[in-house]
């Protein structure tokens, strides 16, 4: 299987849980020699980004919120790098969730 095509079945499986959008990045060089680089968090930021609606209650007052979603998509022998999991970290130590998904059974973090 490819990344693109597990990537589309996990955007399909959140359906209803999240909102996430393809986080496209890369590098663009233009003609001048300038480099620009694109992506939310790029290196390393998750192949789908969004944010997940949360209703808080009386027992939240007071504490870190984070409705931010990362959900890095990679196939059974895809491996991290660094930056990636270093992002992933990073989302889950403010609050946020962070997902490294191989399959739709590990977006359970968003039941």
């Amino acid at each position: 299987m490819k990344e693109r095509s597990l990537m589309h079945r996990l955007m399909l499986a959140v359906a209803g849980r999240a909102t996430v959008w393809r986080n496209n990045s890369g590098v663009a060089t233009y003609p001048d020699g300038s480099v620009v680089r694109y992506g939310v968090a790029n290196p390393g930021g998750s192949d789908l980004i969004g944010l997940r609606s949360v209703t808080v209650t009386p027992e939240m007052v007071g504490k870190r919120v984070a409705v931010f979603v990362a959900i890095e998509v990679k196939v059974p022998t895809g491996k991290v790098s660094k930056d990636q999991a270093h992002f992933l970290d990073f989302v889950r130590r403010a609050g946020g969730i962070a997902i490294l998904a191989r399959s739709e059974d590990d977006l359970a973090p968003l039941s």
